[in-house]
């Protein structure tokens, strides 16, 4: 193997302190970020138990946004607002250092909460996001983020504007619900009564996504099948954007349809933009707030990952933002996740030390999701183990060839 991607064996049983920082996201559905980097750090204690461990939990704008925005500063709060279903409930939001708010569409929208999905996709809205920045605003802010990802939406963020004044109207000047179902007999919309304290508010969001909002790179037809979309409807409802788009850029005067992420969340990104929204890549951003950078100076290993790894991976998303700039520092990164797709190996590989899942072997998807953390903390462990047996590691971030 390239001694320059291996540390030795004597370096390793030498240094008085190994430093490890693991920063995954969350594994949706089975860990969050914070809980994901407790089990790495419980698997690297078991073999280094003098070892320096850093967490940071991180997210790139979808599920655990808040948890890692207020992990250096900050507070938690509980607001009013609707779910997916049009349903008022307690969702999270944050409220971080000079006194900007963090609203998180998937505490309000999340394709991974029962109740949302317990409705078709068709009858969903994104109400409750706009129920929250209102709320925000109620109370003072100035500066609101707003995080994307993880939604089980498909309304173009028409939800999320209807809470904060805009009407949808049909031929007849009737209102009609803000959602993929109830935007078909749309004729026009009414955009005099938005909340004038819009224009005041820095609005900033964070995503992962750079679709559009229509076409085939756009929200409908890249996620809309996840959330429920069927193929028979990918067509209609993309179509029903367009139109919704035609309607609202007409009477705003502007447009943001074909901007890069207005396709995230389901359109919500489309929304967000033309209330002159600024989107930033997520994991960045976050990775900028919490210190990651100088937390990786000393480091010896970085482990990061996610519930599923593939080509997107390194298309943005937070892993491929951690071995980035753990790479420029010389530092190698492994990469764990609930499942590596094995057709992306080779892309992945360019970026990582290793790449490896979690899974032990053929397991029922239930028990590999209740039994998450082990499987996290068993295989950190392993990782650890080979670390030190064939000779330790180092820093060209690249798996060595043999």
């Amino acid at each position: 193997m390239e001694e320059s991607a291996l540390m030795s064996t004597q370096d390793v049983q030498t240094a008085k302190r190994p430093v490890v920082v693991v920063a995954p996201d969350s594994f949706k559905g089975s860990l969050t970020a914070i809980e994901a980097a407790d089990a790495m750090r419980t698997g690297i204690l078991r073999v280094w138990p003098e070892a320096v461990v850093r967490c940071f939990p991180m997210a790139d704008g979808g599920e655990g946004m808040i948890d890692s925005l207020i992990s250096c500063g900050g507070q938690r709060r509980l607001v009013q607002a609707r779910d997916a279903r049009g349903v008022e409930r307690e969702v999270l939001c944050g409220v971080l250092p000079m006194g900007v708010v963090a609203i998180e569409s998937a505490q309000i929208v999340g394709i991974i909460d029962a109740l949302n999905l317990s409705i078709p996709v068709g009858d969903r809205s994104t109400l409750g996001v706009g129920d929250a920045i209102r709320k925000a605003i109620d109370d003072g802010a100035t500066r609101i983020t707003i995080g994307l990802g993880g939604s089980c939406t498909n309304d173009g963020g028409a939800g999320l504007l209807v809470a904060l004044g805009l009407r949808l109207l049909d031929a007849e000047d009737h209102d009609l619900q803000p959602t993929p179902g109830g935007m078909a007999g749309l004729a026009r919309v009414d955009a005099s009564a938005l909340d004038p304290r819009l224009k005041h508010i820095d609005l900033q969001v964070l995503s992962d996504v750079n679709s559009p909002l229509t076409g085939e790179a756009g929200a409908t037809a890249v996620f809309g099948p996840q959330k429920g979309v069927t193929k028979e409807q990918v067509g209609v409802f993309d179509a029903r954007l367009a139109h919704f788009a035609d309607c609202l850029e007409s009477a705003m005067q502007q447009s943001a349809r074909d901007l890069p992420g207005s396709g995230a969340a389901g359109g919500l990104g489309f929304a967000l933009r033309m209330l002159g929204a600024t989107l930033r890549p997520g994991a960045e951003v976050i990775a900028d707030v919490i210190g990651l950078e100088a937390a990786l100076a000393d480091a010896t290993l970085v482990i990061t990952g996610e519930g599923a790894s593939d080509r997107q991976t390194v298309r943005g998303k937070t892993p491929f933002v951690v071995s980035t700039r753990a790479r420029k520092q010389g530092k190698p990164v492994v990469l764990l996740s609930g499942y590596v797709a094995p057709d992306s190996l080779a892309e992945l590989g360019e970026h990582f030390l290793a790449c490896l899942s979690c899974v032990p072997g053929p397991v029922e998807l239930a028990w590999a999701m209740k039994n998450a953390a082990l499987c996290v903390a068993n295989t950190t462990e392993q990782i650890v183990r080979l670390a030190t047996c064939s000779g330790g590691i180092a820093g060209s971030g690249r798996a060595s060839r043999m």
